[in-house]
């Protein structure tokens, strides 16, 4: 028993807001899910239907039911933090600050983001204008909200692709005491970090903590990868029928580094498997 629960695995899914955003609960109940992630929005437009009061406290009051915890909110996709472009960084810081008050206002203690594309700019400048948008917003953000950097896939003129470049901003930052990091699995192996090795994965967590430290870690998203190490493709594929495979998530889920963090699949619905199902793998492997 004692050796059950050394191993023991907080996992979830993203789930659906469909309906009503209170039903996300609900809907991660009926997965399994010890943790899970939603968008509060509309992720791929800019127009966001505002909050109203009535669903945050049914959303609160469900969550407190469930016993669920952590959950996390994912910024939508189109913001661009490292945008060298004033009207883009403009409209982007805005929906940051947004978003972190959608989060406040529905109990959910992190917000995660992608960090953007400096689109020619050159990694300096991108990394200068994430730090500027982050000191802007992050430090007059509600309380009881942290915001979490997630590493990108390595595809061109992105930023936090390496883990150097998300411990340069996160050490500029004004801000930095209320800014955590997201690792997402996939993101990490196709952006060249080597995940189906002991030896890898010591490494990479080895120099997480080098740079970053391993303190700020707050959430792992456990998406295995369509793509081969280091082609800088985001595409995530189910827990173990991708490039890193089950023996390569097996090794990460028995990490001590990594005990007692949620983990989070943002996987695909398909005939192979469901979240259901993504859940079922992980805890498999976690045994």
């Amino acid at each position: 028993m004692y050796l059950k629960e050394l191993r023991m695995v907080k996992v979830g899914v993203h789930v659906s807001i469909a309906g009503s955003i209170d039903r996300a609960v609900l809907r991660a109940q009926e997965s399994g899910c010890d943790t899970f992630q939603i968008f509060s929005r509309n992720p791929r437009g800019w127009a966001a239907k505002p909050l109203e009061e009535e669903d945050a406290i049914r959303f609160r009051e469900a969550l407190a039911t469930s016993g669920i915890a952590p959950t996390f909110d994912h910024m939508p996709y189109l913001p661009n933090l490292a945008t060298p472009k004033d009207d883009l960084f403009e409209r982007s810081v805005s929906a940051l600050q947004e978003e972190l008050l959608r989060a406040a206002a529905l109990g959910i203690p992190y917000v995660v983001t992608h960090l953007g594309h400096h689109q020619g700019a050159g990694d300096e400048a991108g990394e200068a204008r994430v730090i500027a948008a982050l000191d802007r917003v992050v430090g007059e953000a509600p309380p009881g909200v942290m915001l979490l950097l997630e590493n990108t896939a390595g595809e061109k003129n992105s930023v936090g692709s390496r883990l150097d470049s998300i411990a340069r901003i996160l050490g500029a930052c004004d801000c930095g005491s209320r800014l955590g990091v997201c690792f997402d699995t996939c993101h990490a192996f196709a952006a060249g970090y080597e995940l189906r090795t002991r030896d890898g994965i010591e490494e990479i967590l080895a120099l997480f903590d080098e740079t970053i430290g391993l303190t700020r870690l707050r959430l792992v998203h456990c998406n295995d990868s369509k793509g081969a190490l280091g082609s800088g493709l985001d595409r995530h594929e189910h827990v173990g029928l991708g490039a890193i495979g089950e023996e390569g998530f097996r090794l990460l889920l028995h990490r001590p580094e990594l005990s007692g963090l949620p983990f989070i699949c943002e996987t695909p619905e398909d005939g192979r498997r469901d979240g259901a199902g993504n859940i079922a793998k992980v805890r498999e492997l976690a045994a």
